[in-house]
Parts: structure tokens; sequence; C-alpha cells
């Protein structure tokens, strides 16, 4: 059993690409002038990021569309729809030009509320989540005939595109502050959007992604009371100075 958890923790966090180390923020002291440049770099990135993946639906729509012309099989062309999916969903962060790294030291290094879930808690819900969210994407495509640039999926691109953006600020960047309007206007709102519109093209796809729904919502208080609890730095990026050792 004491070599159970460890092996579990490795296999979670390699599927979901999470790297088991510290953080190596440099010290630094914050004051209250806001970073407009940063502001312009997270708006950019996301920008690129969307972009990207949408040109990724478009690619994927012009290569599915050579597919048709050989005489493959249906669940063959399903199976190789959800490999792209699966791809989009779990290495969406390929696509930013941002530091996406998925590191556990952040959220291990921080003070957390006693009702915060462990660290190990986070990459299985997320691999969980990303199962539904491939299987109701599977299912929206199917509706849409199996069009990948469609309007759902565009949603659902910019949902991710916003996700990564998020753990920028918050997990790289440790800008507690900012990350909790982000956070709220970003994957939250984005996710009841993506869900919502999903329902509307399929039930069964709106109904998969409501964990996902729920989860953010828990993830976004938890945020919130991070913030509390670590300094309730203003709510925008502030600039800052390294400490000269």
């Amino acid at each position: 059993m004491s070599q159970s958890k460890p092996m579990l923790e490795t296999i979670v966090n390699s599927v979901m690409g999470v790297k088991d180390r510290e953080s190596s923020i440099e010290s630094s002291i914050n004051n209250q002038e806001i970073d407009v440049k940063a502001i312009i770099i997270y708006l950019l990135g996301t920008i690129v990021q969307i972009a990207l993946m949408i040109f990724a639906l478009w690619a994927m729509s012009q290569a599915y569309n050579r597919l048709l012309m050989y005489n493959i099989s249906s669940g063959l062309l399903t199976a190789i729809a959800s490999l792209f999916f699966i791809i989009l969903t779990i290495r969406s962060r390929l696509f930013s030009p941002l530091d996406n790294t998925r590191s556990s030291g952040t959220y291990e290094q921080v003070i957390r509320p006693s009702w915060a879930p462990p660290p190990l808690a986070f990459p299985i819900i997320w691999m969980t989540i990303g199962v539904l969210r491939v299987v109701s994407s599977v299912l929206v495509w199917q509706a849409m005939g199996e069009k990948f640039l469609a309007f759902p999926l565009i949603l659902y691109v910019i949902h991710l595109a916003l996700g990564d953006t998020w753990n920028t600020i918050f997990t790289v960047e440790r800008r507690f502050g900012a990350a909790v309007p982000v956070v709220i206007l970003g994957p939250w709102l984005s996710a009841i959007i993506v869900t919502v519109i999903y329902g509307q093209t399929t039930t069964l796809a709106g109904f998969l992604l409501l964990p996902s729904v729920i989860w953010i919502t828990v993830a976004s208080v938890l945020v919130y009371s991070i913030w509390q609890l670590n300094g309730r730095e203003p709510f925008y990026p502030t600039k800052r100075e390294s400490i000269e050792s």
C-alpha cells in the first residue's frame, strides 16, 4: 500500500503532463502599479492560441474530407476524430505561446483552506473531466454532420485557451489576485456557455459537461480562498521588482 500512492501519482501526472517539481519563482516585491505589459502578453497569447486551435479544427476538417474519399469504416473515422479531440483536450497548451507548465509546486506551497483537495486530486479530476469532454465533443461533432469547424467546437477551444491562460497567471506566475477575475470571466463563464451550447446541440453532450462546470465552480471558490489567505494582492497583474541578493 505504501508504494501504490507514488505509482498512482506518477501515472496520473504523466498522462496529464503535470511536473512534480517545486516552483522556481524568483523572489520579488509587488507594488500596486498595474503591469500593462503582462496584460497585453496574456491577451495576445490567448488570441494566438485560439487562432492556432481554430486552424487545427480547419486542418482536421480538410484531412477528414480527404479520408472520406477512401473506403474507411465509420468506426475507424470516429476513432480518428476521437484521437484528435483527445490531443486537443489534454494537450491544448501545446498551442499556447505562453508558459503553461503544469506543476504541483505552486499549489503545494501556498496557504490553502482546510477544505482544499489534496494535490493528487487535481490531475485525477481533470483526467476524468477530460474523458467527458472528449466524449461530449465527439457527440457534438457527430450531431454537426461530422464537421470540425463548427460553432460549438470553436467555443470549446476558446474555453480551453482561456483555461491555459489562467494556468499561466496562477500556477506559473503566481499572480493570485489577477487569477480571481480571470478564472471567473474565463474558464468558469466559458464552461457554462460551452455546456449550454453543447446541450442545445445534443442533450447528452451537455449533461456530460456538467461535472466540468461543477468542478470549475469549486476551483473558482478555491482560487478566491487562496487569494484571501496569501496576501490579497490587487485583482490585476502588478509590476514586480526582483529582490537583489
